[in-house]
Formats: structure tokens, sequence, C-alpha cells
């Protein structure tokens, strides 16, 4: 065995085992406006179901984690520019990321769809959009599939956070968002204010098209000359999904499963 294969070898071994592979410090970005996947509370504390998975990687990797808060947007720049370790905030593994950056296991399967006023019929092509706002975040996937499929046809407002999208919709400056499924049906459809919108049209996989149905989700991403780190992170990723913890992480947020390999840890109903 290779010294470099033996090393990795150690770090995974002492990641299943729960016990530290090395004492270092690790800087990840998460944007902590999010909600239920992160989001800063009251006090300044930032919460959410990725931070608390985030520290639980970082436990089980036996670093100390720092992780900070910035807009989206600054996420991936400020990781290239060397400012960040990696990004813990949910990626969709554009082609053009996957050219500047690494990719975590699938950490999440969180599809997009539009979410329009609940007495509208629309047709999604350029002719049924024509003349329509659509909130859209700066910097997010959404934004080039909107460009793709629609282009002028339609209008992109742009917006640095779901928060700010989620005001304009209720106060009907704009008609409709794109926006990742899981987070818009919990904080707004699900919810009371809720009531006079849905989900329609189909839902979208925007990452890279040439994945396989079952590798299609969202990730967290370290630089391309981070492969060590990577593997370290996948190791205790993978034995969180494993041993049920992710599972327990989740439903503090999140009341279904959002990846195929919590079968084994939720109790079936009925």
């Amino acid at each position: 065995m290779t010294k470099g294969l033996a090393a990795l070898a150690l770090i995974a071994a002492a990641v299943l085992s729960g016990q530290p592979a090395s004492a270092d410090t690790l800087k990840f970005g998460n944007e902590g406006t999010y909600p239920p996947f992160s989001v800063v509370d009251s006090s300044g504390k930032l919460t959410g179901m990725e931070p608390d998975l985030a520290r639980e990687m970082c436990k089980r990797m036996g670093a100390e984690c720092d992780i900070v808060v910035m807009d989206f947007k600054a996420l991936i720049p400020s990781m290239l520019q060397g400012k960040l370790d990696g990004v813990t905030s949910q990626i969709t593994p554009l082609p053009e990321r996957k050219e500047r950056a690494l990719f975590s296991r699938v950490i999440l399967q969180n599809n997009f769809r539009f979410v329009v006023p609940k007495d509208s019929h629309y047709a999604f092509t350029k002719e049924g959009l024509k003349g329509i706002k659509i909130g859209v975040q700066r910097g997010g996937a959404s934004t080039k599939y909107v460009t793709d499929a629609f282009g002028d046809a339609v209008q992109q407002v742009f917006y640095d956070n779901p928060d700010q999208i989620k005001l304009e919709l209720l106060s009907h400056r704009i008609d409709m968002t794109f926006g990742a499924e899981v987070n818009w049906r919990l904080e707004l459809i699900e919810k009371p204010e809720g009531k006079d919108w849905k989900q329609d049209g189909p839902s979208f996989w925007l990452g890279d098209q040439d994945l396989p149905e079952e590798e299609r989700g969202l990730s967290w991403i370290v630089r391309k000359d981070s492969e060590a780190l990577l593997q370290r992170m996948n190791a205790a990723l993978t034995a969180i999904i494993d041993d049920c913890t992710y599972t327990k992480i989740r439903a503090k947020y999140i009341s279904f499963p959002v990846l195929p390999a919590e079968a084994k840890c939720v109790k079936p109903t009925g």
C-alpha cells in the first residue's frame, strides 16, 4: 500500500471509529438565509440542518471548524480565493462549477419547481410566460435555467436570498419564483401565508444531466486542490448517514426524508 493510500485508510478508520484523524482548523462558508437548512437565529447563532450536519462532520473528522455566514453569491468566489476551505451550503453540480470545484457525496435531493398563485394556470413555455416577472436568487442555479429556457420572454428579478423573494411574492411585486421544492414547500406553501400559493409544473433537476438518477442531488464543495479534505468529508458524511445520525438531524427541521439512503432509518407508517 502506498503512503497516500495508507494515510487515507487511517483517516477513514479514525472517522468511522469517531476518533480524531488530525487536529486542524477549517473554515467553511454557509449562506445562513435558507431555512430550514440554514438560518441565523435571534441570538446571532447559525442554526439549521446544514450547520448541524457540518458540525457533526467536523467532530468526526477531529477538526475545529469555523462556519462563516456570507451571501450565497460570494461563497464559491471566496473559496476559490482561499478565504474558505469549503462550502457547506447545498450546491447544484452544474458543469461549469464542476470545472472549478470538487463535490462531496450527495447530502440532499431537492429539485426545483415553480411557485405561482393558486388560481393561476400557466403553461411553462416562452409563450405561456411571456412578460412574467420571475424572482430568482442571484448566483443560483435557477438563474441559468430560466435564462436558457425562457430567454427574454420573461423578466428575471434578482434577489440575494429566498426571504427577499418570499416578501416580494406576498406583496405581488413579482408573479412567481423558481426555487428549491423542499424549501418553498416548508417556508411558504405549508404555512398560513402560503394559502394562496402552490407549486406547479414539473420537478426539475438543474445539475449535470449526465449524472445517473441516484447521483442527482446537492452537495458541499472544496477547491480542486483539496482532494484529501474531500475524502475526509465523504468518509464522515457516509458514517453519519449510515448510523442514522443524519436522519436524527434532518428530523429536527424537516418531517420527511430528503435522501433515499434514509430508508433504513425511517420507521414505516401505517
